[in-house]
């Protein structure tokens, strides 16, 4: 079986980059703008592991980062959602647009 290059995960993961900032950019509930910082960063991922398996001085490094970000992605959607059922209970909506009383 032929080795597959580092190109073909790179194209996988500027894909989804991409999904992740058209999701980021379009929706306007909170749980939508939630999958696409995810996206986002399950891009970086795919990329730190690629590049650890690819890179011949990068060999544990990667994988390291890219469980770091796994943690704090985990730590984020457990904070962001705390805030929107905190909001949900106040406002009775998700709709990021109706949150004009949060401002400062």
């Amino acid at each position: 079986m032929a080795d597959v290059g580092l190109a073909p995960f790179q194209i996988l993961a500027a894909f989804l980059f991409a999904c992740g900032v058209a999701c980021f950019i379009t929706k306007r509930n909170a749980i939508g703008l939630l999958m696409g910082v995810e996206l986002v960063l399950n891009a970086a991922n795919l990329n730190l592991v690629a590049a650890a398996r690819f890179v011949p001085g990068l060999r544990i490094e990667g994988q390291v980062f890219a469980i770091i970000v796994i943690v704090l992605a985990a730590a984020e959607a457990a904070v962001a959602l705390a805030i929107f059922l905190n909001f949900y209970n106040n406002h009775a909506t998700v709709d990021v647009d109706a949150a004009n009383d949060l401002k400062g």
